[in-house]
């Protein structure tokens, strides 16, 4: 879009935003913006773009994860790399059942606004506005915390930039090195009731031993070292998104800085609104969230206005329908895609149609939902003839009691133990990882399909 500003979308209806009480306060955290460096580069996002578009032909698999909302609060480097260290397991069982590379992109270094169902909230007769994450206000339930601060704008860069520079340390450093990620798993399958994830961990270990034998082994091998790693967070506090989108020299065109790969949720991808018009300039490759109220004609406006060239890559849709819906909205939205032809990566994400409110009070997500709706996601690409090419998790490396179930058996009663999302409930490290063996069986399950229809 040669014409396109990045502040046409200041023109448009905007929603999920906050309306910021003193404009020149605003006003000077943006320039100040304006002025750091990009959080990521248009090459890395280029890399990224080319990875998606494999993965939307079926050779390569999205693996998306991490925090429903960074906070400033839990802010450590302990959090970052228990997250990493998770998604690392997480990609290494992936890869094993589909037998293709998995690009690793992770909810973090960036991920710090959330839209609301509501824009207030009361609690003991008194009604303040939503917390809105910290990038915006704080989660205090005081009218001053919940003002709309633009100085905390500054503050989420300084954290994302940190989390960048530890996530690139750790990828490219040694850290994830295939053998010590192997044994992390391990000790998961050694646990009482993972016993039935043992015979693919084994199966893992004798590849290994095999490319070890074969005279490949890390310490030679820089690729069994080292990962590529993405960042990426919601598209939603567009005054933070234009102050960081830059020109990339490479290629003359507009690129958000913020994050490697930006999404837009349910509640604001309408065609017409700010958060798409911001998005359709820049060269990124960009998310939309599907919910069941997706419809054909906001589909086919929202394919043609963020991908006109049809480039591989650029879009992923991220189906969000909850446990027992998928078979009656993704169908139809599939059909869509090909009756415009487009060029487009299908991902799955089973957290946000499966949060329901638990007996002891608390919101939670039970497991067998989560991959209930996983399963059903498969099952209707292998009907439709199309490729299942990713899944998208709220999740963390904390041991945390936010999600019901898994090997570990958590209850409605363990919930209040340790519930310490400031936002929506997350699957701990053990969930994360068990469900990485049950995807990694559906794919070796799709493999397996698709060699027999071949032969």
């Amino acid at each position: 879009m040669s014409n396109w500003k990045k502040s046409d979308w200041r023109a448009k209806p905007r929603v999920q935003m906050p309306d910021y009480l003193d404009q020149p306060a605003l006003n000077a955290v943006e320039s100040q913006l304006a002025k750091y460096p990009p959080l990521v580069f248009a090459g890395e996002a280029r890399k990224l773009k080319a990875a998606l578009g494999q993965a939307a032909e079926g050779k390569a698999f999205l693996l998306q994860g991490g925090d429903c909302a960074e906070s400033f609060a839990e802010f450590s480097a302990d959090t970052i790399r228990d997250t990493f260290k998770v998604m690392l397991q997480m990609a290494m069982v992936l890869t094993y059942g589909a037998k293709v590379p998995v690009v690793k992109v992770g909810r973090m270094a960036g991920q710090f606004a959330k839209p609301r169902s509501a824009p207030t909230e009361t609690f003991d007769g008194v009604e303040l506005p939503s917390y809105r994450g910290d990038i915006i206000n704080d989660l205090e339930f005081t009218p001053k915390a919940r003002i709309p601060n633009p100085q905390k704008m500054l503050q989420a860069y300084t954290q994302a930039a940190a989390s960048l520079n530890l996530v690139r340390a750790f990828s490219q450093g040694g850290y994830a090195d295939v053998h010590q990620v192997h044994e992390w798993t391990l000790g998961f399958t050694r646990g009482e009731n993972a016993a039935k994830y043992r015979e693919m961990a084994g199966r893992i270990t004798d590849t290994l031993d095999f490319i070890m034998a074969a005279g490949v082994d890390s310490s030679r091998a820089h690729t069994l070292q080292t990962v590529d790693f993405y960042t990426s967070h919601e598209s939603l506090l567009l005054e933070y998104e234009e102050a960081l989108c830059r020109i990339d020299s490479t290629s003359g065109k507009p690129i958000a800085g913020s994050g490697h790969f930006l999404w837009i949720g349910d509640r604001t991808r309408k065609p017409d609104g700010a958060h798409v018009e911001f998005l359709s300039g820049v060269q990124n490759p960009i998310g939309v969230k599907c919910g069941p109220s997706m419809t054909q004609d906001d589909l086919k406006q929202l394919l043609a206005k963020l991908n006109p060239e049809n480039e591989a890559g650029r879009i992923t849709l991220i189906t969000r329908f909850g446990a027992g819906s998928v078979g009656d909205h993704l169908p139809r939205l599939i059909k869509i895609v090909q009756s415009e032809g487009a060029n487009v990566l299908w991902c799955c994400d089973p957290m946000h149609g499966n949060t329901i409110k638990s007996s002891t009070g608390y919101k939670t997500r039970p497991f067998d939902s989560v991959l209930r709706e996983v399963r059903e996601f498969f099952e209707v690409h292998s009907a439709e003839g199309t490729v299942p090419g990713g899944v998208h998790f709220e999740m963390t490396g904390q041991d945390v009691t936010e999600c019901t179930g898994g090997v570990r058996a958590v209850t409605d009663e363990d919930l209040s133990s340790r519930y310490h999302t400031s936002c929506d409930p997350r699957l701990n490290a053990s969930q994360s990882l068990e469900l990485a063996f049950l995807v990694s069986e559906e794919l070796s399950d799709l493999r397996q399909r698709k060699a027999e229809k071949v032969a």
